[in-house]
């Protein structure tokens, strides 16, 4: 078992030795107060694990959980990797064509663990990938469940700092699961947004825990792929003092320096339409010194802005739609790049058995746009679809559907002369890397991602990362007016159909019939 625990600062951040007390007796850390993200890793072997992870991962050849927060936080490189808000679960069974027992054991233990999620099986609840993997996703708020789990689970009743730990996932930006068979170890890693932090860190024997206070750095050596970070590493219980250093490495994800916020247009009816409103129509900075030359890897012809959405299963995207060029152009779209299959265009929410779809869609350039002045603020339209919801009690005639915000991102692909020699640039080395993101597997390898951070609108009364549309739905406390209502529409109806023919009849309508008829057969004649 190891344990990393990372504090990064901003550029240009530093902190001294001398800031620094380590006490190799007691394994212990302490520092001051900085402002940094931190990311725990915890590094487990399959018979460390707990009974009930063992199950998870037993019939898995690949298991990534991404749970991500409702609530905008900051991060900095190289934890620039975005997800939608919510709980992401990116699973391969063990073997090809897995019957669903393994899938339905997995849901269950995902329900003790994280409560709430509702998967039943592959076949029912997941959405394909291809190559054998599946998709799950659902809205969760909050660790809380994880948090009671993990302390029953992985804490003794002695041990106060594994429950105060613990106690603090109630804060972190996100939290992943990965578990790859062919490696035989289950990484844990959370991450805390970018805000003062204080260092402290007490090794568990025999866990192995180190601690490192870096910042990212830009020495003369550095190329147009990587990152370079600098600072102080400490292993607990074994060292006396920091040590420093100084490394780069490959990185696929970067900062694009801008930001974005996402909203329904009003009034949203049952077709809403989700509006982006990027801060900058300038592309992102194509090389670590932020010069687009003629030496950098990627040009900004290869480099187009993307949109990926997960949509719960009460909202959906018309493929048809989204496949019109000129419709696409007038929202400052440009292509459907990938949708989950099949997407029912019809069926109401509370009959489809899948978690709901994803979709990633090309946006047009901001910086190709004539209309845009330099650094002004952009905006690209999606149109979406609300279902029929299903009946629901003391709601006042409406549920609302919760959407999280978009991940948006500069994807820069290689060509297809150059993917093989750019995929060997990213080999599996960087130790901050993330993989499964459910879009990252849909581009070339070697595609280079610049993250746009997500912002809640100013007009948002909440920093909540999620939009909400309100639909209209059968009140049951009402229901029972429907019905005879209807039934009474019915009868007066009818009774009015048969006043206006008794009322004709009455008025000589029959004979004008009957003489109708003999005109007829004096002509026949």
């Amino acid at each position: 078992m190891r344990e990393r625990i990372t504090f990064i600062q901003k550029l240009g951040d530093s902190l001294e030795p001398s800031a620094l007390t380590v006490d190799s007796r007691s394994g212990t850390i302490n520092g001051p107060e900085i402002r940094a993200v931190r990311e725990d890793r915890l590094t487990l072997a399959h018979p460390e694990l707990p009974h009930e992870l063992q199950t998870l991962t037993a019939g898995a050849r690949d298991l990534h959980i991404r749970w991500v927060s409702t609530d905008a936080y900051g991060v900095v490189s190289p934890l620039l990797a975005r997800l939608p808000p919510g709980f992401h679960l990116f699973y391969a069974p063990a073997r090809a064509g897995a019957d669903d027992l393994s899938s339905n054991e997995l849901c269950l233990a995902l329900g003790d663990i994280f409560g709430g999620i509702s998967c039943t099986s592959l076949t029912e609840s997941f959405t394909s990938l291809g190559d054998d993997s599946f998709q799950y996703y659902q809205g969760l708020d909050s660790l809380s469940q994880f948090i009671r789990y993990a302390k029953h689970r992985l804490c003794s009743p002695t041990d106060t700092s594994c429950s105060t730990r613990l106690d603090a996932l109630s804060g972190a930006g996100s939290l992943d699961i990965s578990w790859e068979a062919a490696r035989n170890l289950l990484q844990i890693t959370a991450l805390w947004p970018y805000e003062r932090q204080q260092i402290h860190a007490t090794a568990q024997p025999p866990r192995r825990t180190e601690v490192g206070i870096l910042s990212t750095d830009k020495p003369k050596t550095l190329e147009a792929h990587e990152i370079g970070i600098s600072g102080l590493l400490t292993v607990l219980g074994q060292d006396s003092k920091p040590s420093p250093t100084m490394f780069t490495f490959p990185s696929r994800h970067r900062d694009a320096e801008s930001a974005f916020s996402a909203g329904f247009l009003n009034p949203t009816g049952l077709h809403p339409t989700l509006q982006l409103r990027l801060t900058s129509t300038h592309p992102p900075p194509f090389s670590p010194s932020g010069d687009n030359n003629d030496d950098n890897d990627y040009t900004t012809a290869a480099c187009h802005p993307y949109a990926y959405l997960t949509l719960p299963r009460g909202i959906f995207a018309d493929k048809y739609q989204l496949s019109d060029p000129l419709f696409l152009a007038s929202k400052n779209l440009s292509t459907l790049r990938h949708t989950t299959q099949p997407v029912d265009l019809e069926g109401p929410e509370y009959v489809l058995p899948q978690w709901g779809s994803a979709i990633l869609l090309q946006l047009a350039d901001p910086s190709l746009v004539p209309s845009l002045s330099s650094g002004s603020e952009w905006t690209a339209e999606i149109p979406l679809h609300l279902r029929y919801l299903a009946p629901s009690a003391g709601a006042g005639g409406y549920s609302a559907v919760s959407m999280p915000y978009p991940a948006v991102f500069w994807a820069c692909e290689p060509g297809e002369d150059e993917r093989e020699s750019a995929a060997e640039k990213f080999p599996p080395m960087n130790p901050f890397e993330k993989t499964h993101l459910g879009y990252d597997e849909l581009f070339a390898a070697g595609t280079v991602f610049w993250h746009v951070e997500p912002q809640p609108a100013v007009t948002a009364s909440s920093p909540s990362l999620v939009n909400e549309v309100r639909v209209p739905v059968l009140d049951l406390d009402r229901a029972e007016w429907v019905g005879a209502g209807t039934t009474a529409a019915v009868v007066i109806g009818f009774a009015w159909v048969v006043w206006r023919l008794a009322g004709v009849w009455k008025s000589g309508g029959g004979n004008v019939v009957g003489e109708t008829r003999e005109a007829k057969q004096k002509k026949t004649q």
